[in-house]
């Protein structure tokens, strides 16, 4: 084993981001990136300071014919012996699907969020007198495509769940990925990354600017019923454009993570998350229930649209409250 494995598997052990073991060894993520990926060689000073940190001899680390064998972990991690072993075929085959999924899984959250848009336009198109349908009829065709596009939306993700169900344990079991597998993993990461800006940019964009039909609607069409209920489509248009880019990049770049072990994914965060799992299967099925029936009751899908992000933040920051609380017990 060459001492760049070595360094990936004893960060892995002890649960360490390269971002955390570049911060005890004093030095930049790239260079731990670099180390790893046997782009370059650590200084002898570094060598002598990997040693003390990992509890290994020096020897152990710089002779490649010297296993890593039973090497000590710093504090308290997650039993070695349960994890998996990923091979180059495996983790290509995951990298490839994740990108399959990506695409199917942000196609039907951008379905989810155009949904409504035509039952908001002929319903107010009906009321407003611009459309030629009774309130019925213009009630009934919105539904109609709602159910058709929230079915199409459920079926993609059924069967990419299905499909993923090989990949799960790479999220939530630790991982030993063979040789040359976490340099093949950085290199299509780096190649990646100029499209991972671009999508997240643009579509972080669309998701900000998608409130300008609003204000061109108050600025320009005061007290027009349907001009509103154009904007509120124009605006719900642009937002799921914006989240489709958002959700495929991501799942892209997470597919990275994944396989690096890397920030949510290292070793300890997965034994925190397999406890809060749970705990945000039953919030998003809440959070469903409640956005269907508040929907369903009131008619008034150009404004519940409101839950899914109000949702997002709340969960962002009880996650994120959990997670304080955890690093700090």
């Amino acid at each position: 084993m060459i001492l760049a494995d070595k360094i990936i598997e004893l960060r892995k052990r002890n649960g360490w981001s390269q971002e955390d073991l570049a911060e005890k060894l004093d030095v930049s993520r790239q260079s731990i990136s670099k180390w790893e990926g046997a782009q370059s060689i650590p200084d002898m000073n570094r060598i002598l300071a990997m040693s003390q940190i990992f509890g290994v001899s020096t020897d152990v680390l710089l002779k490649d014919e010297l296993d890593l064998g039973g090497a000590p972990v710093s504090g308290l991690q997650p039993d070695e012996n349960s994890a998996v072993s990923v091979s180059m075929e495996e983790a290509a085959a995951f990298l490839d699907h994740r990108n399959m999924a990506s695409g199917r899984v942000a196609l039907g959250v951008m379905l989810c969020i155009l949904s409504p848009v035509l039952l908001i336009i002929l319903s107010g198109g009906q009321e407003a007198g611009r459309i030629a349908l009774t309130e019925n009829q213009a009630a009934g065709l919105g539904l109609i495509a709602l159910i058709a596009l929230i079915g199409t939306a459920v079926a993609l993700f059924v069967t990419t769940g299905i499909r993923s169900k090989r990949f799960e344990y790479l999220e939530s079991e630790q991982i030993d990925t063979a040789y040359g597998v976490s340099g093949m993993v950085r290199e299509r990461r780096e190649r990646y990354a100029p499209q991972n800006t671009r999508l997240l940019t643009i579509g972080i964009v669309l998701c900000v600017v998608a409130v300008i039909p609003i204000f061109i609607e108050l600025l320009l069409f005061e007290d027009n019923e349907f001009a509103e209920v154009l904007s509120v489509g124009a605006l719900l248009i642009l937002i799921a454009a914006g989240v489709m880019m958002i959700v495929r990049t991501s799942m892209i770049w997470d597919s990275f993570k994944i396989l690096l072990e890397e920030d949510d994914y290292s070793r300890i965060e997965k034994a925190a998350n397999k406890k809060i799992a749970p705990i945000a299967s039953i919030y998003w099925a809440l959070v469903t229930a409640g956005y269907l029936a508040w929907s369903f009751l009131t008619m008034e899908w150009h404004r519940t649209w409101i839950v899914w992000p109000v949702a997002g933040v709340a969960f962002g920051i009880v996650a994120g409250i959990a997670k304080m609380m955890r690093s700090k017990g």
